[in-house]
């Protein structure tokens, strides 16, 4: 591929909270994310504002050659306009940013829809669940206990 100072490559494995700084990650912790994917990489650059953007799927880093985890080509020129990033770093902190918080948004969901339950009409799902106050057997075996 051709250089063009222009574009900038950004790996998801920037973005791993379980790595060190020495071993590849480029944000601080604050800012990276658990088990980083490219698809969430290329929402969290969506939903930072930037427009021009590639992604290349099943390339490895130099660095880690068994892990196929894609990368992002970034345009700088339009990262600089939309959202004022004026270096890489500064780039990086605010995808990484925005990817934590979507990554809290969605457990934050997560959680809520567990709680909430099963819809009304959904069958499967709520014999799925288990009530032990309504069973019989556990009443049952409730009063034996007690004996």
């Amino acid at each position: 591929m051709d250089h063009n100072p222009d574009r900038l490559c950004v790996w998801p494995g920037y973005f791993d909270m379980k790595q060190s700084r020495r071993s590849g990650r480029r944000v601080p912790k604050d800012a990276s994310v658990l088990k980083p994917n490219l698809e969430g990489l290329f929402r969290a650059a969506r939903g930072v504002g930037l427009k021009k953007i590639k992604r290349e799927e099943h390339i490895s880093h130099p660095r880690r050659p068994h892990g196929r985890e894609g990368r992002l080509w970034v345009s700088a020129s339009g990262a600089k306009e939309t959202i004022g990033a004026g270096s890489k770093e500064e780039l990086l902190q605010l995808i990484g940013g925005q990817w934590r918080q979507m990554q809290r948004n969605e457990r934050q969901e997560a959680v809520q829809q567990v709680a909430k339950g099963p819809k009304a009409g959904d069958r499967r799902a709520r014999s799925q669940r288990k009530n032990t106050q309504q069973r019989s057997s556990f009443k049952k075996r409730s009063s034996f206990k007690k004996r």
